[in-house]
């Protein structure tokens, strides 16, 4: 493509070995606005990206062990342009939905996200659509002050676990 293009990766990943593997040929591309089922499931929507996938990933393994309820996750992958129709088919399918990121709960990408289901798929939903997200303060560098601020497997469990039960 001759368009500029930037991409904004979350440096934490580089360290994940999850996050790693090889490239598929020289001609691989993510198409834009198109996400990816990281996990099929039908009590529940998860719409995130970046780092917060694998995190999903984990609480939802620990729900389905717990409750016997599948999530479905969705790695959006690209936020602008974003997959709306895979979520709004999704929450159609689960009847929840809960927007997992990094950036803060106010002014977020996930409000928006938030806001197109809330209006386009309110006849499907059975539960209000919840957010996990950093608090509405700056990422701090101290190890213990950034897992109080910032989204961790265990707040995205009791999430997932308050909109399945609702």
């Amino acid at each position: 493509m001759d368009d500029p293009v930037i991409f904004c990766e979350h440096k934490g990943l580089y360290r994940m070995p999850f996050s790693s593997g090889p490239e598929p040929d020289a001609d691989y591309f993510v198409e834009f606005g198109k996400g990816r089922i990281v996990r099929a499931g039908d009590a529940l929507t998860v719409v995130t990206w970046g780092a917060m996938v694998k995190e999903c990933f984990n609480a939802a393994k620990r729900l389905e062990a717990e409750t016997g309820r599948t999530t479905e996750i969705i790695d959006l992958r690209t936020i602008v342009p974003w997959d709306r129709q895979m979520v709004l088919s999704s929450v159609a399918k689960t009847g929840r939905a809960v927007v997992v990121h990094e950036d803060t709960i106010t002014m977020g990408f996930g409000a928006e996200i938030a806001a197109v289901i809330a209006r386009e798929a309110f006849e499907h939903l059975d539960a209000p659509v919840e957010r996990v997200a950093a608090k509405d303060s700056h990422i701090p560098y101290h190890p213990v002050l950034e897992v109080d601020v910032l989204p961790t497997e265990e707040k995205i469990f009791t999430a997932f676990k308050r909109i399945v039960a609702y």
